[in-house]
C-alpha cells in the first residue's frame, strides 16, 4: 500500500458544539476518520468541546482531549503530544479554522507538524470567498460577480454598480453566517453592518443575485494519483438564495440534463485538481435553465452536510475513504464491491433520497420564518424510496412534527388559494405544505412556479399528490378499494394520513393492508463500498431484495430522527454505546433512524440500518420483517418514548422500563398522585381550563407561578398576563394547563440514574449554575456539586431511590430537582436517557448506556444485575457544561433565556477548579471572557442586592465599571469607581454605543420584569450578540464569570490533560 510512513500519531480537530450551520455530520465524520486511522495503525489525538459527542467518548480514539478548540488550546495539546500531522478536514468550518490560525502563528512549523488531505494554501484561505474567487478566475470558471469591500460606504458604492437585489456575503463564515439579500439600500445599509462584523478578514463581497437559478452539488473524492472520482449528484428543489441547509435537496439528480451534470462534473475535476485536495471535497454550482450558464457558487474543501449525506444514500463511506487517503492510501487500493476498487466507482442509480430540512422558531420569540442566504434549520432528516413521491411524503413522516404528509394541515387547509399565494412570495418553512394545499384548491401550477421557482417537474409531482388526496376524500368513511389504496401506498400516503383522509381508524386501514399482502418491501442502498453496507428502505414499488440475517437474537433500538431544539447528539450517543453492549453480549443489533448526520445511520453503527421514519407504521413493518427478541426506545428521546407505548400495544415486545410507567410519569394527575404516594414532595401546583379556574389557583399558590401549555412553559408574575396567557391558549378539557409554584431563590440540580427495578445507582449530582426560572438545557451545571448540602443530598439519593422501585425503572432514568430553604423538591422525572447523560458517563467513568444496556436484557441473558456492584466515585476535578447558542443567526431575537429551551448544543470545561473550568467553558461556547477591559452593568431590581459585590471584584480585578441609572447610583453609593451608561433616548454614546464601539468588552444584564425596562434590556442584549461579546443574563453566571475572570488571571492555565488522564484521577469513595 502507499500508506505514509512518515506519520506515527494524527491529531483530528472536532468541529465543537452543535449550532446551526454545524451539527452531528461532523460527529460522524470524526468518529469515522478517528476509526479508519487507528485501523491502519496510527497513534489518534482527538481534540473536541462536545461532550454530548460520540467522538469524545474515550473508546474512540487514543487521547481525547475536551478543549476549547481554539488556536492557545490545540496548540498547548500540540506541544504535549507532538503529533507527526493533523487532519483538519473532519471538523467542518471551524476546524479549517483554527487550522488556518496555527499556521499562521508559526506553531505548525515550529512542531513539526504537517497537514493531511488539505494544502497549506487553502488552509490558509480557509473557506475565503474572495480567495476562492480569484481562483476560480484562474481556471476560468464562471462565478458571480462581485466586488470585495472593507467599509459600509464601499458596500454601498458596489451595489451602485449592479442593480438592486444584490447578496451580502461575508469573505469567510459558517452556516452563511452575516450574509443576506437585500432589496434597496435601506435593507442594505442595515445588513452590511452585522455582516461586516461577521467576516474573518472584516471584508465582504457585494454579489449579483442569481435569483430563479438551479442550486447543484457534486461531492468528489482525490487522492495522490490525481484520480478524482465523483461520489454523488445533488440537486436543491430550491432555488439559488435560500442556503442549501435550509433547501429540499434529491440525490440522484432528476431535473438535470445529463451534458449538464457532465459539465459540472468537469468543474469540479479541474477545481479539486486545481486545489490539490486529498479526501473529500463538496461543491455548489448555480444552473441557469433559460440560458445553459453554470457558475461555481462555493467549494468546501472538507466534509460538510452534503458529503455525510452521500455517504448514507449511496453507501459510499466518504469519512472513512478520506482519512484512508490522507494518510497515503490510493482509490485503487480501497475495494468497493460493485466495482472492485474505488477508483472505477461511478454514481449509480440506487434509491432517490429526498432530504427535507426541521426548523425551530417557536423557542425564538419574534424570529421571522423567512428564508434566505442565511441557514436557520436545526436539523434533517432523509428518506429513500423508488419514486420521489415516495420518498417525499416519507421524509415528511420523518420530521416528527405531527405530520404524516404533505396534506391535512388545519392551518393552510382554512386558507383561500389567494392567501396561500400570497404567504408562498416569501419564502418560509412551510412553502412546500402550502403549495401542495394551493394546488389542492386548484392553483395554477404556472404560477406556483413562477412564485416559487421550483422546477416544473417537481410542483406536477405535488400537483399528483394534491389530487389523488381529492379523490380519496371522495371516499370519506369507508377503506377504498384494493387498486386505489395500492396506488396510494405506492405513492408514498402512510396509513395515518389516509386515517385522517378517509376518517377511518389507522389500524382498520394496517389490518386491512396486511389482509390482502399490501406490506412494505425490502431494498438496501447498493453495495458500493469496501464496507459492508446496511442501509435498508422500505418501498411500495419494487420486490423485497433485502434478506434477513439469521443467527443471533435480534434488538432493534429506536433513533431520535432529527435533531431539534431538546434534542441532539446526546440521544445518537446513547444509541451508539449501547449497540457496541448489545452486540458485546452476542445480540444481533438493528438501528432504526431517519437523521442523515447520525452516527447511528453510518455504514458500522449496527448490523442492520434502516433509514425510516419513526412512526408506528414503519418499526412495526420492521419488527414483522426482522422479528427482533425486543425493541429498545429509551436512547431515542421523547419521540421514541412515545412510539413504544403504542409498539406495546401492538404485542412488540419493549425492553427496559414499561411504557406504562411512561405514561404515568407522563400524566400530570397520575404524576402528582404518585408523588403524594410515595412522600416525595412536589411545588404546590393545579390544574385549569378556563381562565378564571387559573386565576384561582395562582391565587392559592402566590406569584409568581409557572404556566406549563402543552410542552412550553412560561414564568407568570401578574393576573393580568395569566389571563392574557389563558385567552390565548386555546385550551380544552382533554388539554387542561397546569400551574405550579415558581421557586424563584431555589437551587436546580438533577440526578442521572441507572437501576435494575430494585437498586439504584447515581453516579454524580450535578448542579445548574442558574438559579430556577432556567431551562435545564440552558443552564451551565456542573460536576461534583459545589453548594448543596450533605443532608440534601441524602434526600436525592432518597427520592431517586422511591421514584426508580415505584416507577419500576429498568435501566435509565434522570430526575431534576429543585432546593429551597433546606427543601428538596422534584421537579420533573425522565424515564430514559437524558441530555447529561453522556456527561456524566464521560465525567464519572461510569458507562451508563453500557449498563442501561445490560440492565434491559437481564432477563434474555440471565445476567446478575451490575448495579449493586457499582460504588460511589471521587471526582478530583471539576466538569463544567455550558449551553450554546444560535442567536447570531437570529438577530431580531432578543437572547435572555427562561423555562423554555432555547440552545441548540453544549460544551464542557475541565480543569481542577470550578472557576477555571467554568471559564474554559465559556471560551469553548464561543463567549471568551475577558481578562482586561471594561464591564457594562444594568440589572434589575431584584438583583441589585447581589450586584455590588460582584462589581467590587471586577474593580479589583482592574476592569472599568459602567452602569445604568439606578445601577450606577447603587454601585457609587458602594463606593465602587463606575461611569454612568446612558440607556436609549437619554443621549449618546449610550449602552449600544459603548459596546459598538468597543468600549466594553462584556455586558450583564438580568431582565426585568417591568414593561417599561424591556426595550432597553433588549437592545443591551441583542448589541453585544451582534458585537460577539460575552453577555450574561443572571446574577449567579454574573457571580460564576467573575469568579472564573479571577482564578484566570491570578493562577492563568493549568496543564491540558486529555479525558482519559482524568478520567484515571478518578477514584472509589
Amino acid at each position: 500500500m502507499a500508506q505514509r510512513r512518515d506519520i506515527q500519531k494524527i491529531v483530528v480537530i472536532g468541529s465543537g458544539p452543535a449550532v446551526i450551520g454545524q451539527a452531528s455530520e461532523f460527529d460522524y465524520s470524526c468518529t469515522q476518520a478517528c476509526k479508519a486511522l487507528r485501523s491502519l495503525g496510527y497513534d489518534v489525538v482527538l481534540v473536541d468541546s462536545n461532550p454530548a459527542a460520540v467522538v469524545t467518548d474515550p473508546s474512540v480514539a487514543d487521547h481525547t482531549y475536551i478543549e476549547p478548540l481554539n488556536e492557545e488550546c490545540l496548540t498547548r495539546v500540540i506541544e504535549k503530544e507532538r503529533p507527526d500531522a493533523l487532519l483538519p478536514g473532519m471538523g467542518g468550518h471551524l476546524a479549517i479554522r483554527v487550522c488556518a490560525g496555527l499556521n499562521k502563528k508559526g506553531i505548525l512549523a515550529q512542531y513539526g507538524v504537517r497537514i493531511a488531505g488539505i494544502p497549506m494554501n487553502i488552509v490558509e484561505g480557509g473557506e475565503n470567498h474572495i480567495a476562492f474567487k480569484k481562483s476560480m478566475d484562474e481556471l476560468g470558471l464562471q462565478t458571480a460577480r462581485s466586488i470585495v469591500c472593507s467599509s459600509v460606504e464601499e458596500v454601498l458604492a458596489a451595489a451602485g454598480k449592479m442593480e438592486y437585489p444584490v447578496v451580502l456575503r461575508p469573505a469567510y463564515t459558517c452556516g452563511g453566517s452575516g450574509s443576506g439579500i437585500a432589496e434597496d439600500e435601506p435593507s442594505l445599509r442595515a445588513l452590511c453592518a452585522r455582516t461586516l462584523q461577521s467576516g474573518q478578514a472584516r471584508q465582504v463581497l457585494v454579489e449579483e443575485t442569481l435569483t430563479g437559478w438551479k442550486e447543484l452539488e457534486l461531492v468528489v473524492l482525490r487522492d495522490a494519483e490525481h484520480t478524482v472520482v465523483p461520489v454523488c449528484f445533488m440537486e436543491n428543489l430550491d432555488p439559488v438564495g435560500i442556503h442549501t441547509g435550509d433547501s429540499v435537496s434529491v440525490i440522484p439528480m432528476l431535473t438535470v440534463p445529463e451534458d449538464v451534470q457532465k459539465e459540472i462534473q468537469r468543474q469540479g475535476t479541474l477545481i479539486v485538481e486545481h486545489m490539490g485536495i486529498i479526501g473529500c471535497a463538496d461543491i455548489k454550482f448555480a444552473w441557469n435553465q433559460q440560458d445553459g450558464r453554470v457558475t461555481v457558487i462555493s467549494f468546501n474543501p472538507r466534509m460538510s452536510r452534503s458529503s455525510v449525506l452521500a455517504s448514507k444514500v449511496t453507501g459510499v463511506p466518504v469519512a472513512s475513504i478520506s482519512a484512508r487517503l490522507a494518510a497515503g492510501l490510493l482509490l485503487r487500493e480501497i475495494p468497493c464491491a460493485d466495482w472492485g476498487t474505488m477508483d472505477q466507482y461511478q454514481p449509480g442509480h440506487g434509491p432517490i433520497a429526498v432530504k427535507f430540512p426541521r426548523w425551530d422558531f417557536h423557542p425564538y420569540d419574534g424570529a421571522k420564518d423567512i428564508l434566505g442566504t442565511q441557514m436557520r434549520s436545526i436539523g434533517e432528516a432523509v428518506a429513500l424510496g423508488r419514486t420521489f413521491k415516495e420518498a417525499l411524503q416519507k421524509v415528511v413522516c420523518s420530521l416528527e412534527q405531527k405530520r404524516y404528509g404533505l396534506g391535512q394541515d388545519e392551518m393552510f387547509m382554512a386558507m383561500t388559494p389567494d392567501e396561500l399565494m400570497r404567504k408562498l412570495a416569501v419564502p418560509s418553512s412551510e412553502r412546500y405544505f402550502m403549495i401542495y394545499e394551493a394546488l389542492r384548491k386548484g392553483a395554477a401550477p404556472e404560477e406556483i412556479q413562477k412564485i416559487t421557482q421550483v422546477h416544473s417537474w417537481f410542483i406536477t409531482q405535488i400537483k399528483e399528490l394534491a389530487d389523488e388526496e381529492n379523490a380519496l376524500r371522495e371516499l370519506k368513511g369507508a377503506i377504498p378499494s384494493d387498486a386505489v389504496l395500492v396506488q396510494a401506498k405506492k405513492d408514498g400516503f402512510s396509513d395515518a394520513c389516509l386515517s385522517h383522509i378517509l376518517e377511518v381508524p389507522e389500524d382498520a386501514i394496517r389490518i386491512h393492508r396486511q389482509s390482502i399482502a399490501l406490506t412494505e418491501k425490502w431494498q438496501a442502498v447498493s453495495v458500493n463500498s469496501a464496507m459492508r453496507q446496511t442501509g435498508c428502505f422500505s418501498t411500495y414499488n419494487g420486490e423485497n431484495q433485502h434478506t434477513v440475517r439469521q443467527g443471533k437474537p435480534k434488538i432493534i433500538v429506536l433513533g431520535s430522527g432529527p435533531e431539534r431544539i431538546g434534542q441532539s447528539g446526546e440521544s445518537d450517543y446513547g444509541c451508539i454505546r449501547a449497540m457496541a453492549a448489545l452486540k458485546k453480549s452476542g445480540f444481533e443489533t438493528i438501528m432504526v433512524n431517519c437523521d442523515p448526520a447520525a452516527v447511528s445511520t453510518g455504514e458500522d453503527a449496527a448490523d442492520t440500518v434502516y433509514i425510516e421514519p419513526l412512526t408506528v407504521e414503519h418499526v412495526l413493518e420492521i419488527c414483522r420483517h426482522e422479528k427482533p427478541v425486543g425493541v429498545i426506545g429509551q436512547f431515542g428521546g421523547r419521540a421514541a418514548e412515545k412510539l413504544i407505548v403504542a409498539l406495546q400495544a401492538e404485542g412488540v415486545h419493549i425492553l427496559g422500563t414499561d411504557p406504562g410507567s411512561l405514561n404515568l410519569a407522563g400524566d400530570w394527575h397520575q404524576f402528582q398522585d404518585m408523588m403524594n404516594k410515595i412522600a416525595v414532595p412536589v411545588p404546590e401546583s393545579g390544574s385549569a381550563v378556563q381562565p378564571e379556574d387559573a386565576l384561582h389557583v395562582a391565587e392559592q399558590i402566590g406569584y409568581p407561578v409557572v404556566l406549563h401549555i402543552g410542552d412550553s412553559k412560561t414564568i407568570i408574575h401578574d393576573p393580568a398576563t395569566l389571563e392574557t396567557a389563558m385567552k390565548k391558549a386555546g385550551i380544552t378539557a382533554d388539554y387542561p394547563v397546569y400551574l405550579d409554584r415558581f421557586l424563584h431563590t431555589a437551587l436546580k440540580c438533577e440526578a442521572d440514574a441507572v437501576s435494575d427495578g430494585r437498586h439504584v445507582f447515581i453516579p454524580a449530582g450535578m448542579e445548574h449554575i442558574e438559579l430556577a426560572g432556567i431551562h435545564s438545557g440552558d443552564s451551565a451545571c456542573v460536576i461534583p456539586s459545589r453548594h448543596i448540602a450533605g443532608e440534601a443530598l441524602k434526600q436525592i439519593q432518597k427520592y431517586t431511590e422511591k421514584i426508580a422501585v415505584s416507577f419500576h425503572v429498568m435501566g435509565l432514568m434522570n430526575i431534576r430537582y429543585a432546593i429551597e430553604d433546606d427543601q428538596v423538591y422534584v421537579l420533573e422525572v425522565n424515564l430514559g436517557g437524558s441530555r447529561t447523560m453522556p456527561l456524566v458517563s464521560k465525567l464519572c467513568h461510569i458507562p451508563l448506556p453500557e449498563l442501561a444496556a445490560e440492565i434491559m436484557t437481564l432477563p434474555l441473558t440471565g445476567k446478575e444485575s451490575p448495579v449493586p456492584s457499582l460504588t460511589e466515585r471521587h471526582i478530583p476535578f471539576y466538569g463544567v457544561k455550558e449551553s450554546v447558542f444560535p442567536f447570531d443567526m437570529f438577530p431580531e431575537v432578543d437572547p435572555v433565556l427562561g423555562p423554555e429551551m432555547r440552545s441548540t448544543g453544549e460544551v464542557l470545561g475541565l480543569a481542577k477548579t470550578s472557576g477555571e473550568a467554568f471559564y474554559k467553558a465559556e471560551e469553548a461556547a464561543g463567549g471568551t471572557l475577558p481578562l482586561e477591559g471594561a464591564v457594562l452593568i444594568s440589572v434589575s431590581d431584584a438583583d441589585k442586592p447581589y450586584i455590588a459585590a460582584i462589581a467590587q471584584e471586577f474593580a479589583e480585578d482592574d476592569f472599568a465599571i459602567y452602569a445604568t441609572d439606578k445601577t450606577f447610583e447603587l454601585l457609587q453609593a458602594a463606593c465602587i469607581p463606575v461611569k454612568r451608561a446612558n440607556k436609549l433616548g437619554e443621549g449618546s454614546p449610550n449602552i449600544e454605543d459603548l459596546i459598538a464601539d468597543g468600549t466594553v468588552q462584556m455586558v450583564i444584564n438580568t431582565p426585568s420584569v417591568r414593561k417599561d425596562a424591556a426595550d432597553d434590556d433588549g437592545a443591551l442584549r441583542k448589541a453585544a450578540v451582534r458585537a460577539h461579546i460575552p453577555y450574561v443574563t443572571t446574577i449567579v453566571a454574573a457571580r460564576a464569570s467573575v469568579e472564573g475572570m479571577h482564578r484566570m488571571i491570578t493562577h492563568g492555565r493549568s496543564p491540558v490533560l486529555s479525558l482519559q488522564e482524568w478520567q484515571h484521577t478518578i477514584t472509589d469513595k
